[in-house]
């Protein structure tokens, strides 16, 4: 039987339907979305016969109007099934598109935007519905591998630093305690001061908290130490095989040493350990070698995934009035009339 459900974040069949999905990661669960305060959070969900496509949505009002625009949350989403994507049916994927756009026209949303996760092949739910576009390589290390390949993958130079952090006493432990908690919060937003990052990374002390105790996926907030002191620490997810190095920060005094890489190290024989298929190490702004984050993570594997978006239209002629007198040649930001 066909139907199309939109759930809000409170409802506990959102935890039901993420956990019988096949592609899901955090970004995708209950939990996460909780974290959303300013918006409204929905998963839309369509069924068709005993299987169903299911899409996290953050609806946002448009300012100045009485019309919505919807995004994703911050990180990679996108849809998930219960089915491999690649075996969904012609007619499963249509019925989904058009109970979106139904959804969409009934509750004047004028585009939708969402990333779309790279370690999944989701484009096919997209087929003739909007626009899917490459925006970036990200970086990951295949832990289906041994430990002995994964570390083969590694630069010469990251395998340096890495012992040269353990000579100089350098260890990496999971934080047990508020205290370390905070201190981690302290050097994230110091790292976000330092590299001009915009409000939206700006995370208060609640979303870290929230973050590290919720009830639908792992996380370990792993510190890199010296003479007992914190310089450096990372949060790292697992979920569905899936690892993902979500947040970090180092301290200024240790900045050359690059501590990070021994966190990132000991994170990977973690994912070994829970037998996680891939850690998600993300990208960069170029996806370059000339971009400095990139090549931080790229130093570690060869493996390579496209990170994608897909950009939909529900309403060109809204649209078009929102946009105004604004240059479409020349500006690729969707949706143009939220560029400033």
């Amino acid at each position: 039987m066909n139907n199309f459900l939109i759930l809000e974040v409170d409802d506990d069949r959102w935890t039901e339907i993420i956990n019988k999905s096949k592609q899901y990661d955090f970004y995708h669960t209950q939990s996460y979305h909780l974290l959303e305060k300013e918006n409204r959070p929905v998963l839309c969900v369509s069924y068709f016969k005993e299987n169903f496509i299911a899409l996290p949505l953050v609806i946002r009002k448009i300012p100045n109007t009485n019309l919505m625009d919807c995004t994703s949350v911050y990180g990679y989403c996108g849809p998930v099934s219960n089915m491999d994507f690649e075996t969904i049916p012609e007619f499963g994927i249509v019925f989904f598109q058009q109970c979106l756009l139904s959804f969409f026209k009934k509750n004047a949303i004028v585009s939708a935007f969402t990333r779309l996760h790279p370690l999944t092949s989701c484009s096919k739910m997209f087929y003739n519905f909007g626009q899917v576009k490459d925006v970036n390589i990200t970086v990951a290390i295949d832990l289906r591998l041994t430990r002995d390949e994964q570390r083969k993958q590694y630069r010469k130079s990251c395998k340096n630093e890495i012992n040269g952090l353990k000579r100089k006493g350098y260890e990496v432990v999971k934080a047990t305690t508020k205290e370390e908690i905070d201190s981690f919060i302290e050097i994230y937003h110091e790292t976000m001061k330092r590299v001009n990052a915009t409000d939206r990374y700006f995370f208060d002390e609640d979303y870290f908290y929230q973050f590290l105790d919720n009830k639908c996926y792992q996380n370990w907030l792993l510190l890199a130490k010296i003479n007992d002191s914190i310089a450096a620490g990372g949060i790292f997810t697992v979920t569905n095989k899936i690892m993902q190095y979500h947040l970090s920060g180092t301290k200024e005094a240790y900045i050359k040493d690059t501590p990070m890489k021994l966190i990132l190290d000991e994170a990977r024989l973690i994912g070994n350990q829970l037998n996680m298929e891939f850690l998600h190490l993300g990208g960069g702004v170029g996806g370059n070698d000339e971009d400095s984050l990139f090549k931080f993570k790229s130093s570690f594997s060869d493996y390579r995934c496209v990170y994608k978006v897909w950009q939909y239209i529900a309403d060109q002629v809204q649209y078009d009035a929102l946009v105004g007198n604004r240059n479409k040649e020349v500006n690729n930001f969707f949706p143009l009339y939220r560029c400033s």
